[in-house]
C-alpha cells in the first residue's frame, strides 16, 4: 500500500507544478498567456464524474468523512512507519474529490468576485490543473489596470458547501479521537483533537490564508532561495484565493536530480521551516511534497499557506529551551523538568530519567552533534515509529499538549521529506546558524547568502 500512497502524493505534485509563469522572482516566459501553450489535455476527465451540484460536493465529501480526509491527507506520506491500525484507518481518508463542472466552478466565481471567469480574467483555463483539499486550481490571465501587463495567475475555487460540511463533521470528531488515540497510548488526545479542528476550521477561509501567504511574501521577499508567489488582493475572498502561477519542477524530478541539487533544495527547506519558526514564530504546517516547486541551485518555491501555525513568546521560550537543553547542554535532569512544565510528560512519572532523557531527546538526534550526516528513509520512518511506539514504558505517561500539535509534524513531515531525498550536510551548524540562542555565522554556502540578506533587510532572530 505504501506505494500506492507514494503515486497518490506524486501525482498531486505532478499537478501542482504545472502552475507556471515565474522562477524565483522572474518570469519564464515572455507573454502571460503562454502559459496556455502547454495546456494540452493529459488526461480526459471523466464527465460522469464531475460534481455539478453543490449536493454533490457535500455528498461527496460525506463519503470522504469530510475534516477527517485532511486528517488523512496531511499523514499520506508518512504510511511507512505508522502503526497497522492508524496506517489502515488513514489509508480510507486520502480521497480527492472529482473535479467540479464548469458551470460550478462559474457559480462560485460569480458569487465571490461577481462575474464569470470569463468576464473577470483576460483568459481563463476551465480545466482545473491542481485538486487542492478543499477546492481546485485554475490558470488565467489578468491584465494589471495600472500598467495594462498581462499576468499569469493560479486562481483557487473552493468546492461550494465545503464549509458546511466540513464544519458539521468536526462537530462530531468521536472518529478523529479514535484514530488519534491508535497513536498516542491511553491519554486522551482531546487537546489533539481541538487544535486540528481550529486549524482546519482556519484553513476554510481563504482570506486568512491570503493573510499568512502575504505575510510569508513580505517577510521572504528578495530571499536568494526562498520564494513565496504574491497574492493578487483584489481577486480573493474567503472562497476565491489568486496568485501568481509558478513555473518549476515537481518533487518527483527532483529525486531524479543529482545529490548536489537534492541537498541544496533539502536545506533550503529546513532553512524554511526553521527560519520562519524561529524568527516569524509562525511555520507553514503542512510540509507536504506538493507544496514545493524547485528551480536548480538550492531555490524553492512554496506553495499553500491554509494551514499556519502561530506562536506565544511563552510557547517559544519552551521549545527553545526543550532545543538548548537536549542538543546543545545535554542536559537530562532539567530537559525532564521542562517536559513537565510543559505537559509532555505526566509530573512524577514512575520511569527513569535518562530513560526519559533518551526517548524525547530522539527528535533532536539531527542537531545534538556537530557531523556530517545522511538523512535516510528508515531514519525518518524510525522517527516515526518512535513517535506512535506504545510498548515505551515512557509512552504511557507521554502526550502531545495543543502547543506541539502541528510542532511534531516538523519532527515527522520534514524528517521524512529529508529522508525521501537522502540528504547529506551538517545539519547542527545549519541550526546553530537559525537558533535564537546561539546564532553561529554562516556554516553553507546557502547560510552565507541568507546571511547577507538578512543583513540587507535588517532582520535578526528574536
Amino acid at each position: 500500500m505504501g506505494a500506492d500512497l507514494s503515486r497518490s502524493w506524486v501525482g498531486r505534485s505532478a499537478r501542482v507544478a504545472r502552475l507556471g509563469a515565474r522562477v524565483g522572482g522572474t518570469y519564464a516566459g515572455t507573454a502571460a498567456r503562454k502559459v496556455f501553450a502547454s495546456t494540452e489535455r493529459r488526461i480526459e476527465l471523466d464527465e460522469r464524474r464531475r460534481l455539478t451540484t453543490a449536493q454533490q460536493v457535500a455528498d461527496e465529501l460525506g463519503r470522504m468523512k469530510g475534516a477527517l480526509m485532511k486528517l488523512g491527507q496531511m499523514a499520506s506520506y508518512l504510511d511507512e512507519g505508522l502503526p497497522e491500525p492508524l496506517r489502515l484507518a488513514l489509508a480510507q481518508l486520502q480521497s480527492n474529490a472529482p473535479p467540479m463542472s464548469s458551470d460550478l466552478v462559474d457559480a462560485v466565481i460569480v458569487a465571490e468576485l461577481g462575474a464569470p471567469p470569463e468576464q473577470i480574467f483576460a483568459a481563463w483555463d476551465p480545466e482545473p490543473i491542481a485538486a487542492a483539499s478543499i477546492g481546485q486550481v485554475h490558470r488565467a490571465v489578468i491584465t494589471d489596470p495600472d500598467t495594462s501587463a498581462e499576468r499569469a495567475v493560479a486562481v483557487k475555487v473552493q468546492y461550494p458547501g465545503v464549509d458546511e460540511a466540513i464544519s458539521a463533521d468536526l462537530r462530531n470528531a468521536d472518529l478523529l479521537g479514535a484514530i488519534l488515540r491508535q497513536g498516542f497510548g491511553g491519554l486522551d488526545p482531546t487537546e489533539m483533537v481541538n487544535e486540528i479542528k481550529d486549524r482546519l476550521s482556519e484553513e476554510l477561509d481563504y482570506r486568512r490564508e491570503a493573510d499568512n501567504q502575504r505575510r510569508f511574501a513580505d517577510f521572504y521577499r528578495g530571499h536568494p532561495r526562498i520564494h513565496i508567489p504574491d497574492v493578487v488582493d483584489h481577486l480573493s475572498t474567503a472562497r476565491v484565493l489568486t496568485t501568481d502561477l509558478v513555473d518549476g519542477h515537481t518533487w518527483a524530478e527532483l529525486l531524479t536530480w543529482d545529490a548536489r541539487e537534492r541537498d541544496l533544495a533539502a536545506e533550503t527547506i529546513f532553512r524554511f521551516v526553521f527560519r520562519s519558526l524561529y524568527t516569524m514564530r509562525a511555520f507553514n504546517g503542512d510540509p507536504h511534497p506538493g507544496n514545493y516547486l524547485f528551480h536548480g541551485d538550492g531555490r524553492v518555491t512554496f506553495l499553500d499557506f491554509g494551514l499556519v501555525k502561530e506562536f506565544s513568546e511563552a510557547e517559544m521560550r519552551t521549545f527553545e529551551t526543550m532545543v538548548r537543553l537536549a542538543a546543545v547542554e545535554h542536559d537530562v535532569p532539567s530537559f525532564r523538568a521542562i517536559l513537565e512544565e510543559a505537559g509532555m510528560l505526566l509530573p512524577e512519572a514512575p520511569v527513569d530519567t535518562d530513560e526519559v532523557g533518551e526517548y524525547f531527546s530522539h527528535f533532536y538526534e539531527p542537531v545534538s552533534a556537530d557531523r556530517e550526516m545522511t538523512w535516510t528513509a528508515s531514519y525518518a520512518s524510525s522517527i516515526v515509529r518512535h513517535t506512535f511506539d506504545r510498548s515505551s514504558p515512557i509512552s504511557q505517561y507521554a502526550t502531545v499538549p495543543r502547543a506541539f500539535v502541528f510542532i511534531q509534524r516538523i519532527n515527522l513531515g520534514l524528517y521524512a521529506l529529508l529522508g525521501e531525498l537522502g540528504a547529506r550536510g551538517n545539519y547542527r551548524r545549519v541550526a546553530e546558524e537559525l537558533w535564537p540562542f546561539t546564532q553561529h555565522p554562516p556554516s553553507t554556502p546557502l547560510g552565507e547568502d541568507e546571511a547577507a540578506w538578512l543583513d540587507e533587510r535588517h532582520i535578526r532572530s528574536r
